[in-house]
């Protein structure tokens, strides 16, 4: 991402701030752990690194949660979320915060091996592994842990990292914040225990481990994972040990939802090369013709390189096949809406919001439409549901004030002409249009706030996201 340098600095600054630079920790406490976790999680997001397509965060919610049912809890309230790298790569902050890096989902084959890096994660912050490491330090105040936690979690090799870790660089020395091997033999063994017992096969714990030796190999790059994690063989003999002998008669599944699948698959769209994207899927459906994801995923990559027909004969056969697939549906509608082909867009994109009525894409999909059919009232009732969090993309922004104005809502349609403006760069133009909606909509709190926002931005030369931006339709 471009804003990944700026993005780790501002977290670690405002972080170093927040906690204050006073203190020595002799027990880092549960409070500290909480506020550390909190304020860590609430700049990362404000900073638009986490993915926040609902049906991602509700996957790896309910996951971690299950996992965490099995599991000796510790007093916090857990958050699990997913953040835009493509570094394979996961860690747990302190007071129950744990992230995983979408590359890593797109790296698992099967929901066990997701499961147990999120079990082992889950298992250090239960044993509270961070706050042995600190308060075994007396030198080390919350400033510097700010930006240790920073730089050493998300890894040399990050998207995210390279700002963050030259501004850790002379905190390093007064902590080393790399698991100990008997926090990693600890981890291992509460995640592993966590993972049986939550009905995975134990097995994809190795399977994980040894898959991202073989990145290693094959890359000539260091995962993000192993960075805070040393030993990682002794890990897979050990792990393998206790498979055999601990949970030899127990068996479990690979899968036991039936969203992993279309998550792994999205996370892997979601990288910015469409070839490499395409080359991944293409080789995956020759291994498993039948396969309706990873067919799904390589419709959606044809389309992206430009074979727009080759990815219509594999909708229109997937469609066959499962004719209420709400994905399927909402892909195939997105192509066409994209081909011009708006009116055959209509049906799956109707059928897509009846499955899922809060659905981003299909929401600003099915509007584009109905304003490129000049249905403007129709595609009003759809943009109005995304108010409160309005997209990032410059033509979603046009195409919501054109309809907005072309049914008599002036204000609405200056806010989002702005917007739309502000994404240009036209910085006079766009002034005019979002201080013209002020006057009209200013009686509205929530409205009157997200303008002001956009104004103050704009005076002070800034191009900052006025919400939290979506992945969604970018296309």
């Amino acid at each position: 991402m471009a804003h990944s340098k700026t993005t780790l600095l501002l977290i670690v600054v405002i972080l170093c701030g927040v906690l204050g630079a006073g203190s020595a920790f002799a027990a880092f406490t549960l409070e500290d752990e909480r506020k550390v976790g909190r304020e860590f999680y609430e700049k990362i997001e404000k900073s638009n690194a986490l993915v926040k397509e609902k049906r991602v965060q509700v996957y790896i919610t309910e996951l971690g949660n299950s996992i965490l049912s099995h599991s000796n809890k510790a007093p916090f309230d857990f958050r699990f979320s997913v953040y835009k790298d493509s570094a394979i790569n996961a860690f747990a902050t302190p007071g129950g915060y744990v992230y995983v890096s979408r590359g890593l989902i797109a790296l698992a084959e099967d929901e066990a091996q997701l499961a147990s890096v999120m079990a082992h994660e889950i298992a250090h912050v239960n044993a509270r592994h961070i706050a042995r490491i600190i308060e075994k330090s007396t030198k080390v105040n919350v400033a510097a842990l700010a930006a240790i936690l920073a730089g050493a979690f998300l890894g040399g090799g990050s998207d995210l990292a390279v700002g963050a870790m030259a501004f850790s660089l002379a905190a390093a020395t007064t902590l080393n914040l790399q698991y100990s091997r008997e926090h990693e033999e600890e981890a291992d063994r509460l995640g592993l225990s966590y993972l049986i017992s939550t009905g995975y096969d134990g097995q994809g714990s190795v399977e994980m481990l040894r898959m991202m030796r073989r990145y290693e190999y094959y890359s000539s790059t260091v995962p993000s994972y192993f960075k805070t994690h040393p030993g990682t063989d002794d890990r897979i003999r050990y792990l393998d040990g206790m498979l055999q002998t601990v949970y030899r008669k127990q068996q479990g599944k690979d899968n036991l939802s039936k969203r992993f699948d279309r998550i792994r698959i999205e996370m892997a769209l979601s990288r910015p090369d469409a070839q490499t994207n395409y080359a991944y899927f293409r080789d995956r459906v020759r291994k498993n013709p039948a396969s309706l994801d990873d067919r799904l995923g390589l419709a959606v990559s044809l389309d992206r390189t430009g074979r727009v027909a080759e990815a219509m004969e594999i909708f229109h056969k997937l469609l066959q096949e499962a004719p209420n697939d709400e994905d399927i549906l909402r892909e195939t509608g997105i192509v066409y809406v994209k081909a011009g082909r708006t009116q055959e867009a209509i049906e799956p994109l109707r059928k897509a919001l009846q499955l899922d009525l809060d659905d981003r894409e299909t929401l600003l999909y099915l509007g584009r439409a109905y304003g490129t059919m000049e249905n403007y009232e129709a595609a009003v009732d759809l943009y109005r549901r995304l108010e409160n969090d309005p997209p990032q993309e410059a033509d979603i922004l046009y195409n919501m004030a054109m309809a907005y104005g072309r049914t008599g809502r002036t204000g609405d349609y200056h806010y989002f002409y702005g917007l739309f403006l502000k994404k240009q760069n036209r910085k006079d133009n766009a002034l005019y249009h979002l201080e013209e909606a002020k006057k009209l909509l200013g009686r509205d709190p929530e409205k009157s706030r997200r303008i002001q926002k956009a104004i103050d931005s704009l005076k002070k030369g800034q191009d900052a996201p006025d919400s939290p931006p979506s992945n969604s339709a970018k296309r």
